[in-house]
């Protein structure tokens, strides 16, 4: 499996559990951390500028629908 198969994969996977859940993979449950890391750490690397220019179009559509299921304080 290749590096862009498994970024696919990855991407894939975290687009699939946005969509199902309504929500971003969590920092607190176990079975979401890798998930959760995967798309902290590719902010991170894009931030960076040390980053494939043809994935960051798409991860830019999976933070679009990141940033539509941020949490609100239900206290504003």
């Amino acid at each position: 499996m290749t590096q862009d198969e498994k970024w696919q994969m990855q991407y894939d996977q975290v687009k699939t559990f946005m969509e199902v859940n309504h929500r971003r993979p969590s920092k607190y449950k176990p079975e979401e951390l890798r998930l959760f890391n995967w798309f902290k750490h590719t902010k991170k690397m894009i931030a960076k500028g040390d980053y494939h220019p043809d994935r960051i179009e798409k991860f830019a559509l999976l933070v679009e629908m990141a940033l539509k299921y941020r949490r609100k304080n239900q206290y504003e």
